[in-house]
């Protein structure tokens, strides 16, 4: 008799994954190289245009002499500096590989085959990913002009969701909720809901006066919690190392599932040292607030919409009789790496991040040159993009 759980198969001797898995379309990154050329700008994954510490960097050489010992396999020191750094508990907080991989383990542990997921309509990919992953089904909610919607996030509520997740701000748009929206969105939700609130870009956000993070919620409710990463603001990308808070049971739920030695200890090591390191990460937080909006402002004056952002990048649109894959291809030319949307249900859109002085002058240019390049062609959109 034939398992009605498993995925067919044209070699019955064959293992077999579970059934659903074959839906999930893999995460693939941004572009990183442009064959035959060796002075690519890469603008394509939100990463720091001012790199890691110079501490963390100094760190992570030390360190890798030990190599050959285990991490310490609750990272116990960075817990103990990130619970002093923004005044929360240690014991509430579970280190991984990446925010990507808490997430993944926050599915794992509270979805069951067939419990749904909400997220937002153009939210990060692996919230459907994650949700599928553990069995369960992802429903996207609208968005208003590319903003998180909380009362389409709520319409969207069944007896069978158990998870929300909410990026703030939202990669690939840059758009996010307020505090007050996000206090909305958790009391109109069950208690029996998890919310999952991804801040990956809350250094850059924490600027902006109607922002939270999502920590405070998630020291006062046991049905949320708050995802941090060290890949963005403090330049740690390639080390994959990212941080959650929430409730002491969700943590204790979150330990007994999770790798025994998750974080390596290079990984622990530069992160403790990034942290400590505080002027670095002002000035990769000043560098964007000077470029995100001079990039913005040069990139509309060419007649491109673009939408408001509180993080490190911009989502712009090409309207027709733009194409943004034959602007993606001009770009390239150029040596500039952006972010096509297609995956995001964006395909006339472009996103890219905010890069150093030299990169974001060549970007400016490069759009004023893409503008005069189809100069005469009537009916593209200027300026801002609605919010």
């Amino acid at each position: 008799m034939s398992d009605p759980m498993r995925s067919p198969s044209a070699d019955a001797g064959a293992p077999l994954p579970r059934a659903g898995l074959e839906s999930i379309a893999p995460y693939v990154g941004g572009e990183a190289a442009i064959a035959g050329r060796a002075d690519v700008v890469k603008l394509s994954a939100n990463e720091s245009p001012l790199g890691a510490s110079p501490c963390a960097m100094e760190a992570a050489r030390t360190i890798s002499a030990g190599m050959s010992r285990y991490p310490d396999g609750g990272a116990s020191e960075l817990r103990r500096v990130l619970a002093l750094r923004h005044g929360i508990e240690a014991e509430r907080i579970v280190c991984g590989a990446g925010s990507d991989e808490l997430l993944h383990l926050l599915a794992q542990a509270f979805l069951s085959p067939g419990d749904e997921a909400i997220h937002s309509a153009h939210g990060f990919l692996v919230y459907p990913i994650a949700t599928r992953a553990a069995g369960g089904v992802p429903i996207a909610a609208a968005e208003s002009n590319l903003r998180a919607d909380v009362d389409a996030l709520l319409a969207a509520v069944s007896p069978r969701t158990r998870m929300v997740f909410l990026a703030n701000p939202n990669n690939p748009t840059g758009s996010h909720l307020s505090a007050e929206e996000l206090r909305r969105l958790r009391a109109g939700l069950r208690s029996d809901i998890l919310l999952v609130l991804d801040a990956a870009y809350a250094e850059y956000a924490e600027a902006d006066e109607t922002y939270e993070s999502g920590l405070a919620l998630a020291r006062e409710c046991d049905n949320v919690v708050a995802t941090r990463t060290f890949s963005k603001a403090y330049g740690l990308a390639g080390l994959r190392l990212g941080w959650c808070y929430g409730a002491a049971a969700i943590a204790e739920t979150l330990n007994r599932i999770r790798g025994p030695f998750n974080v390596s200890i290079v990984a622990q090591s530069a992160g403790l040292a990034a942290l400590e390191d505080e002027a670095h990460l002002r000035r990769a937080v000043e560098h964007n607030k000077q470029w995100l909006p001079w990039l913005e402002r040069q990139i509309a004056a060419a007649g491109f919409p673009v939408f408001p952002s509180i993080a490190n990048f911009l989502l712009v649109r090409l309207p027709a009789p733009f194409s943004a894959v034959r602007a993606d291809g001009f770009l390239q030319q150029r040596g500039l790496l952006l972010r096509r949307m297609e995956a995001y249900g964006l395909p006339d859109c472009l996103r890219l991040s905010v890069g150093l002085e030299e990169e974001n002058r060549r970007v400016a240019e490069a759009f004023r040159a893409l503008a005069e390049a189809e100069a005469g062609v009537g009916g593209r959109g200027k300026g801002r993009a609605k919010s």
